[in-house]
């Protein structure tokens, strides 16, 4: 399927927040971090916007051209990070001061994230709601990871559901083998592809 896409920039920051929540509106993690789904429509913007920001100044932002579906990559070094990364802390007080699991989310995920090799951290992918099963998402990721194949980078995500569970194992990603565990909600897994030296 060819997918024409362009890097986002700061100009497509609210069409970036608002493609990913749509799409993330009824996932499970979102729904475990903003229960009650009218609060969770009012703050889940503020709550992305963050993921947004850091993209966009740290790493990359691939739009399809039609808006439909976005993906958010950030380069991680090799080697432990030097001071504790800020972003769950600004997760929870632009987002939802009250709210320890805005917070806590970004904490446990970054627990468990690899830091012995280089990668390529797709931090999140969203497709409209109306248009998503149409194999958009899979091509805007392929589209980084035949780079990745290229330059022998290896790659990270973490699934928050088993249907994305099941896409990113079709291409190529494997469970690490420790999830995250949620307190009284749903798992994420952790999934790494190696390049394809073929």
């Amino acid at each position: 399927m060819g997918v024409r896409t362009r890097r986002a920039d700061a100009r497509d920051r609210d069409l970036v927040v608002s493609v990913l929540a749509e799409a993330f509106h009824h996932d499970p993690v979102s729904s475990w971090v903003f229960p009650e789904e009218g609060h969770r429509r009012a703050v889940h913007g503020r709550f992305l916007g963050v993921f947004v920001d850091v993209a966009l100044t740290e790493g990359r932002i691939d739009v399809r051209e039609d808006g439909t579906a976005v993906a958010l990559w950030l380069p991680v070094p090799a080697g432990e990070p030097e001071e504790e990364d800020p972003t769950p802390a600004l997760m929870r007080q632009t987002a939802d001061p009250g709210n320890e699991r805005c917070e806590l989310v970004g904490r446990l995920t970054g627990a468990l994230h690899p830091h012995d090799r280089a990668h390529e951290y797709l931090l999140m992918i969203g497709v409209s709601p109306g248009r998503q099963g149409e194999g958009l998402g899979a091509a805007l990721i392929e589209e980084v990871l035949e780079r990745c194949d290229r330059d022998a980078v290896p790659a990270y995500l973490e699934a928050s559901s088993v249907r994305s569970r099941a896409l990113y194992e079709r291409l190529g990603f494997t469970f690490t083998g420790t999830a995250v565990e949620l307190p009284d909600g749903p798992s994420m897994w952790p999934m790494w592809r190696e390049p394809n030296a073929g």
